[in-house]
């Protein structure tokens, strides 16, 4: 019978090129019933010095391929961290660091989250955050650090030269308030 986890068999943490920002990948242990894994472990997250404490979750359910939804954050002191997963289908995540101390500042990442691989993705506090899907009903789940603030709330336009995100697949769906959000430094 499975059971938890070994604890010598954690979950795989990958800092990406924005410091602070991780890859989450799961430790699968399988037998002819399917697979069981940690999805989150206190612990684990407290020893990289990430969030712990989740007060929010959220579900983003996109019926079409190519729905866009970002670049969104929450402006200071409202900052949050997120933890995202995709539950369902495929998505491009693409997150930008906005600290303006950070060496990796304005510089962005994109990683697949798929139902497949079960990734995660942690995005910390100071960061935009976006995605387009790569597949039909496709829904992604967010562990909020933070309270959604609705007058904190910004969004920069998806395509902004200033940032250069190649984004993988053409925008089919999006929302007014993304497609018309100001570029980076125009009251964004």
């Amino acid at each position: 019978m499975l059971g938890l986890p070994p604890e010598d068999d954690p979950l795989i943490f990958t800092e990406t090129s924005l410091p602070g920002a991780y890859i989450i990948d799961i430790a699968r242990h399988e037998d002819e019933r399917g697979f069981f894994a940690r999805s989150f472990c206190e612990q684990e997250f407290a020893a990289h010095g990430l969030q712990t404490r989740w007060v929010q979750c959220n579900v983003s359910f996109n019926h079409r391929r190519g729905t866009l939804r970002g670049m969104h954050y929450q402006a200071s002191p409202h900052e949050e961290e997120k933890l995202v997963r995709c539950t369902r289908g495929a998505l491009h995540d693409v997150i930008i660091d906005l600290r303006p101390d950070s060496p990796a500042y304005r510089r962005h990442v994109g990683v697949d989250l798929t139902e497949d691989n079960r990734r995660m993705l942690y995005i910390p506090k100071g960061f935009a955050h976006g995605f387009i899907t790569l597949a039909d009903d496709t829904e992604a789940f967010y562990q909020m650090g933070q309270f959604y603030v609705p007058d904190a709330g910004r969004t920069l336009r998806w395509n902004d030269p200033a940032f250069g995100i190649a984004w993988p697949e053409p925008v089919t769906v999006i929302a007014d308030r993304d497609r018309d959000a100001p570029d980076f430094g125009a009251g964004a």
